[in-house]
C-alpha cells in the first residue's frame, strides 16, 4: 500500500471514530475547508480552531480540513484561485494582473516563512490587485468546496455508522442463536 493511501485511510478512520454526532464532525471539516480556501497558508489554524469551538464543530476536522492547502498544493491552488478572482474583477471592469505575474509573485511569497519579516514585506508588495484576486478567488473556491465537504463528510459518517451498527446487530443475532434464514 502506498504511503499516501495509508495516510488517507488513517485520516478517514480517525474521522469516522469521533464520538460526536455526524453533523458536529461535518461542521468541523467544513470550517476547516472554508479557511483552507480563503485564508493564506499558515494562518488557517489560528482561525479555524476557535471558529470550530464557537460553532460547535470538530476541532480535528477543522484542523485537517485546512490541509487542502499545503506545501504541495499551494502552487496549483493559489494561482488558480487568483485567476478566478481576476475573472470576477474583470467582470466588474477592474484592472487585472496577468496570470504569469500573479504566479511569479505568489511563488515568491509562498517560498517564505510566515514568521519572517521578509514574508510580510513581500506580501505587502503584492499589491491590492493580487490580494483582491486571491481573496475573491478563495471565496469562490470556498463557496464550492465548503458545502461539498459538509455534505460529503456527513454522508460518509452516517453511512459508516449505519454499516457498523448493522454488523453489530448481525453479531448479536449470531451469538444469541437467532441466525436469519437466508
Amino acid at each position: 500500500m502506498s504511503w499516501i493511501k495509508w495516510k488517507w485511510m488513517r485520516l478517514r478512520a480517525r474521522m469516522m471514530r469521533e464520538k460526536q454526532s455526524p453533523a458536529f464532525i461535518a461542521r468541523g471539516w467544513a470550517i476547516g475547508m472554508f479557511y483552507g480556501c480563503t485564508i493564506p497558508f499558515g494562518f488557517q489554524l489560528i482561525l479555524s480552531i476557535p471558529t470550530a469551538i464557537l460553532l460547535r464543530g470538530s476541532k480535528i476536522g477543522a484542523t485537517v480540513g485546512t490541509f487542502i492547502t499545503n506545501h504541495f498544493t499551494i502552487f496549483v491552488i493559489y494561482p488558480a484561485q487568483c485567476w478566478a478572482g481576476n475573472k470576477v474583477l474583470e467582470l466588474f471592469g477592474r484592472d487585472v494582473m496577468s496570470v504569469d505575474k500573479i504566479v511569479a509573485e505568489l511563488n515568491r511569497v509562498g517560498s517564505l516563512s510566515p514568521l519572517s519579516g521578509e514574508f510580510w514585506s513581500a506580501l505587502g508588495q503584492l499589491g491590492g490587485g493580487v490580494m483582491a484576486s486571491f481573496f475573491i478567488g478563495g471565496a469562490l473556491l470556498a463557496l464550492v468546496c465548503t458545502p461539498l465537504t459538509y455534505w460529503g463528510v456527513l454522508r460518509a459518517v452516517r453511512n459508516r455508522r449505519a454499516r457498523v451498527e448493522q454488523r453489530r446487530k448481525e453479531r448479536r443475532e449470531r451469538r444469541n442463536g437467532n441466525q436469519p434464514l437466508c
